[in-house]
């Protein structure tokens, strides 16, 4: 099972990351949480390698009826995208939603993964 929907870029890393936070925010997602793996790994493991930020962005009303839905699905939430560096190309991979539903077996959760997932697959596009 596939669990990511991918876009592979020319663009620099920063340029990326600026691109893909106003997509993101165009598909009414703001950005909750944002984790540097690449310096975590360095300020604590002394781990050096290519740039690589999780940013956790949520659509509240998508995290709302998914909450109503199941109050367990906060732990598949917010929905993670991955910038990422690959040689010379910039990769931006999202979750696709559609594993939550995969996981949970809920066919209450249909709804908001394929709203999500178009969301998602929208400010991807937007990218290329």
């Amino acid at each position: 099972m596939s669990y990511d929907r991918t876009v592979s870029l020319t663009s620099d890393f920063a340029t990326t990351v600026g691109a893909v936070r106003e997509a993101l925010a165009a598909q009414g997602f703001g950005v909750l949480t944002e984790i540097d793996v690449t310096a975590t790994l360095k300020a604590k493991l002394g781990h050096d390698m290519e740039d690589y930020l999780i940013l956790g962005a949520c659509n509240p009303p998508l995290a709302h009826r998914a909450i109503e839905a199941d109050r367990a699905i906060g732990l598949l939430l917010p929905c993670n995208v991955v910038v990422r560096r690959e040689g010379e190309r910039t990769l931006v991979q999202a979750l696709d939603p559609n594993t939550m539903v995969a996981l949970t077996g809920l066919p209450a959760l249909q709804p908001v993964a394929q709203e999500a997932a178009a969301r998602l697959d929208a400010a991807l596009a937007s990218l290329a």
